[in-house]
């Protein structure tokens, strides 16, 4: 059997069994659309940073699920994977050592899609948001790749975590980085020193590339947005390495 098929089977089978986990595909998928109802399509035709609140809307709930799916369907996932000795049983199957891994990768960038199509489904059909081909294609493009990073930063917490704490401490890290970088409400909302604190967080400037796109950004090149979440995908495998190493030396001695 080719590589290239074991990848495709390894993601086959990461998403029928996330299929299956009710736990981890509705919320998922969920959460962002009820949020997005409640305050995007509740307010109705306000505007937000110089276009309407169902657009703004979009990008930052948009992006907020994307972290979700991703932070979620790898550090959550992986450390309760890691407890019930899984991981052990995969390096024993015939298959490249980071099929698993590309698995998980796949389904994240999946559910991330989904949530994107959700969400745009309700922005066009209850929200008027109203935008060419040309802006919808980058939109979605760059809110789905926004999974790479928070995968990368997934992996790391899912070597560094218990099945027991892995969902809290996510919750502890995904929420508050979530609102805090103007996710839930527009970020000039918020007072100065959460302004400032954004800056240092990947998901203000994964939102900022969203939001530029739809004409909502506050200003700033998006190489350097770029360039942050970058370096911060750069860090979590690093970090991701050390757990990993870390984690084989308790397990193998």
């Amino acid at each position: 059997m080719s590589d290239l098929r074991i990848y495709g089977l390894e993601a086959w089978t990461e998403l029928l069994k996330v299929l299956r986990l009710p736990a981890y595909a509705l919320p998922t998928i969920g959460f962002p659309a009820i949020f997005y109802v409640l305050f995007a399509l509740a307010l109705g035709g306000r505007q937000a940073s110089g276009t309407s609140v169902g657009t703004y809307m979009l990008a930052t709930y948009g992006a907020f699920g994307v972290m979700g799916a991703s932070l979620f369907g790898f550090g959550v996932s992986l450390a309760i994977e890691r407890a019930q000795g899984w991981l052990l049983l995969k390096r024993s199957m015939p298959a490249p050592p980071g099929a698993w891994i590309v698995g998980k990768l796949a389904v994240s960038l999946a559910f991330s899609l989904a949530v994107v199509v959700v969400l745009s489904t309700l922005g066009v059909l209850f929200g008027h948001v109203r935008m060419p081909l040309g802006t919808w294609v980058p939109l979605v493009a760059v809110l789905v790749a926004g999974a790479l990073p928070f995968s990368a930063f997934g992996l790391a917490l899912g070597y560094l975590l218990g099945p027991n704490s892995a969902p809290a401490v996510v919750n502890l890290i995904y929420l508050p980085m979530a609102f805090f970088s103007g996710m839930w409400v527009p970020i000039e909302m918020l007072p100065n020193v959460m302004k400032q604190v954004a800056l240092c967080l990947p998901a203000y400037h994964f939102a900022q590339l969203a939001l530029a796109i739809v004409g909502a950004g506050r200003g700033g090149p998006a190489w350097s947005h770029v360039l942050f979440l970058v370096g911060f995908t750069l860090f979590s495998v690093a970090l991701a390495l050390f757990a990993y190493r870390r984690d084989e030396g308790v397990t193998f001695g």
